[in-house]
């Protein structure tokens, strides 16, 4: 399974020939649905809709279940396709926590010629860092940087049963999850898609409810990812503070060209504190995400806070091979 672009995850058992123009999101505490088409400017966002979830029903995890009940988390995303006024889609892309799976960037010397023996050495590498059996596991891998002597590899492995309860919401309504990709990694996607991506290093603030993801791309490749629980129990600041110190001390790197911060007018742990906490840490001002640099909204869709939060993961798998982008 390879992702594409240098930051998403397509492994080739769940890949249509044709991406799907619908995308579902199922998140701890909501699921969102979406849709694009072509309009008069371009690629355009033509329903929408999100719908809450009880507590407990969704424990993102990356091993056991994670689902509790797949029959309401079903109902859901019903319900939101009845109130975005369009028919759940026969076909569409499946975003799905960062807690569900392990992302871990690797660097090699150099990677063998045959696809057989990089696919065994990247197994034999995330072997020791995954707390279940790789027989029970599905790995992606995808080159995201190379340089002189220095090969690096971005290496995700998810549990398959737990991608499966995932995937079984969409099929128990009729529904071919076409793509599966991480929601960190499809905000990414929306970022890149728009063109707001700077020459320079930039960060994302990927704020979930019990959970947050901190990516670092270069010139369009992921040279930083880690995630944290909330029962880490570690202060946003910090996190994100020790994460510049590497992106200094490790990667090279300078001030962030650019910040963005996705997800907190959704979770409600209020949007303005958080990005002004980033701020600070940083000396960087932490940008709302916001998916009209890529696409339209049809005119009933408002453009929120909270509706641009929960836009970005489907909007971002959406956009994956590049169509979105806008000149």
């Amino acid at each position: 399974m390879t992702p594409s672009p240098r930051t998403s995850l397509r492994p080739p058992s769940w890949l249509s020939a044709q991406a799907p123009t619908a995308a579902i999101e199922i998140a701890d505490g909501r699921v969102t649905v979406a849709e694009v088409g072509l309009g008069r400017d371009g690629v355009e966002v033509t329903a929408f809709a999100s719908e809450a979830l009880p507590d407990g029903v969704i424990t993102p995890t990356l091993g056991g279940s994670s689902i509790a009940d797949t029959t309401a988390v079903a109902a859901a995303v019903r319900h939101a396709w009845l109130k975005a006024g369009v028919r759940p889609p026969k076909r569409a892309a499946l975003v799905i926590p960062d807690a569900t799976a392990r992302v871990t960037l690797l660097t090699f010397e150099e990677l063998p010629v045959k696809a057989a023996d990089v696919d065994q050495l990247i197994r034999w590498q995330v072997r020791k860092a995954t707390p279940f059996p790789l027989e029970e596991a599905q790995v992606t891998y995808v080159v995201t940087h190379q340089e002189v002597g220095a090969t690096t590899v971005v290496a995700i492995v998810a549990r398959q049963d737990v991608i499966a309860e995932y995937e079984q919401v969409l099929t128990s309504m009729g529904t071919h999850p076409g793509i599966v990709d991480l929601a960190s990694f499809c905000v990414v996607n929306s970022v890149l898609a728009g063109g707001a991506a700077p020459s320079g290093d930039w960060l994302l603030v990927t704020v979930a409810r019990g959970s947050t993801a901190l990516a670092i791309i270069r010139a369009g490749e992921l040279m930083f990812y880690r995630h944290r629980l909330a029962v880490d129990d570690e202060p946003l600041g910090a996190f994100v503070h020790q994460t510049a110190m590497f992106h200094e001390d490790r990667l090279g790197g300078r001030k962030f060209a650019r910040v963005w911060l996705s997800g907190g007018a959704s979770v409600g742990d209020g949007v303005e504190g958080i990005g002004r906490e980033i701020s600070v840490r940083l000396g960087v001002e932490a940008e709302p995400v916001d998916v009209r640099v890529a696409v339209t909204l049809r005119d009933r869709i408002s453009a929120a806070p909270d509706v641009l939060d929960a836009l970005a993961a489907p909007v971002g798998v959406l956009l994956r091979e590049g169509r979105g982008a806008r000149s």
